[in-house]
């Protein structure tokens, strides 16, 4: 083993949170380096966020080629072929993870392939096939190792009858049914792209609603639309059992109330959220505290062990990937001593479920306004506009959804968006401009929508949250 290299900074995992960290370093002058055990890119770009993606987009133009005399045209038998549908995910992963490795390259950032072990003082070890291959030292150190799916007692992929999201990214086959335990942005992506492939599919969830941490009018209106798709769910209840056959598995659903039934299906995905990759990492020998499963850390990212700090889903939550980006900008800038840096405001991340209808979200939803007034003296006012009365989603077709705003009267302040319907996932970025900005309802009540776009109806929910509703 060579000598000890030294570094100004070295980036424990590759994800959106440590790539992005690396980059950011090379640019402030910092001789950096990143390591990674498995994929340039991380778990997002490679098995999450961006595969996950391109198979909704085949399952978007699925639907739109089914549906296609709605449009006047008219196409021939539309199928599936499942193996090429697979095969464009994950070559959009490769490609996006050879782009991460031209950065690295752009930017003279040292990749070093492993796993990653902090040492203390400074210094960490790398890892791999089970043996030590290098140990490198650093006056700062930004662990990224992002977080793995949640394995539930009972309830722990196999890799073949019972999936975590690895599996069903790449299965072998399609199945003809499958169940979802969980209904989190995960279980539901799959659960629409599955359906839409035309599995059967039912959704497990022990919450009252789907996607339990979105609005609940929003939730409530996505379950009834695609429950109308002619998805199944079962809410209030859990899987209690998992009796695993040849190729099948038949699930005992418990509700509430004690009451059992027993679903029999091919294939059953765990979706029951994720936890923080803390094993492992030598974060006994560094001095770093867990707290809750993850790593602790203040509002500049730092740990409890001097130089040493922490990014994205191992930090906390919420485990988004663009959160874990910006965690690695103001964790560099902050390192690098750059001026004007501000903490991140969790209340400002957006959130963006890619099923069909799209849910997009941002700040309180309207049950926590209202539950938070009293504390802040808000006068909470909430807007809503259908877009079955906005002209670009009727010409496109797709009516389904709604834009809600929710405010406080007093000062003007947007405190919350809430939206379902089509592209919706691209617009959230409107109002959270507009909550960086401070803009009150005044400054959106005045800025001028391009006409005719979706867009229009977030101009449209705020005029409505002040009775001022134009075409509705």
């Amino acid at each position: 083993m060579s000598e000890t290299q030294t570094f100004d900074l070295i980036v424990i995992g590759a994800g959106p949170g440590g790539y992005v960290a690396a980059i950011r370093a090379a640019q402030l002058g910092m001789k950096t380096a990143i390591i990674e055990a498995k994929h340039l890119g991380g778990i997002c770009l490679n098995w999450g966020c961006i595969p996950t993606k391109a198979l909704l987009r085949s399952a978007e133009v699925l639907h739109l080629a089914r549906h296609a005399k709605d449009f006047g045209l008219k196409v021939g038998e539309v199928a599936v072929d499942f193996e090429a549908v697979i095969a464009r995910s994950r070559k959009v992963s490769e490609r996006l993870s050879r782009g991460v490795a031209h950065l690295m390259k752009k930017n003279d950032i040292t990749v070093i392939e492993g796993y990653g072990r902090l040492l203390g003082k400074g210094r960490v070890a790398v890892e791999k096939d089970g043996k030590v291959t290098g140990e490198y030292a650093a006056k700062h150190i930004i662990i990224a190792t992002g977080a793995r799916p949640r394995a539930l007692p009972g309830l722990e992929p196999d890799g073949r009858l019972v999936w975590s999201y690895f599996e069903a990214l790449n299965p072998d086959r399609l199945p003809r049914s499958l169940l979802v335990i969980g209904s989190g942005a995960i279980g539901i992506e799959f659960a629409s792209f599955y359906h839409a492939m035309g599995v059967d599919v039912t959704v497990v969830e022990i919450a009252e609603r789907i996607m339990p941490a979105e609005d609940a009018e929003v939730s409530e209106f996505a379950r009834k639309v695609m429950a109308k798709q002619g998805l199944t769910f079962l809410l209030g209840a859990k899987v209690a059992e998992l009796k695993k056959g040849q190729e099948t598995v038949t699930a005992t659903i418990e509700t509430a109330k004690g009451e059992r039934e027993e679903i029999t299906v091919e294939r059953v995905l765990a979706a029951t959220g994720v936890v923080a990759n803390v094993e492992n990492i030598g974060l006994e020998a560094a001095g770093v505290q867990v707290k809750n499963g993850v790593i602790a850390v203040n509002e500049w990212l730092q740990t409890s062990a001097p130089g040493v700090y922490a990014i994205g889903d191992v930090a906390g939550p919420p485990m988004l990937a663009h959160k874990a980006s910006h965690e690695a900008i103001i964790c560099v800038e902050k390192i690098a001593g750059v001026k004007d840096v501000h903490p991140m405001k969790r209340e400002h991340i957006p959130a963006c479920t890619y099923c069909h209808p799209q849910v997009a979200s941002i700040g309180l939803t309207e049950q926590q306004a209202k539950e938070q007034a009293k504390k802040h003296g808000w006068d909470v006012k909430v807007g809503r506009f259908p877009l079955m009365a906005n002209g670009k989603a009727i010409a496109l077709g797709d009516t389904d959804g709604f834009v809600k705003t929710v405010f406080d009267a007093k000062s003007g302040q947007l405190l919350g968006a809430h939206m379902v319907g089509p592209e919706v996932t691209e617009m959230i970025q409107g109002y959270a401009v507009g909550m960086t900005l401070e803009t009150t309802e005044a400054e959106l009540m005045h800025t001028v929508f391009p006409h005719p776009t979706i867009s229009e109806s977030m101009h449209e929910a705020v005029l409505t949250a002040f009775g001022r509703a134009l075409h509705i």
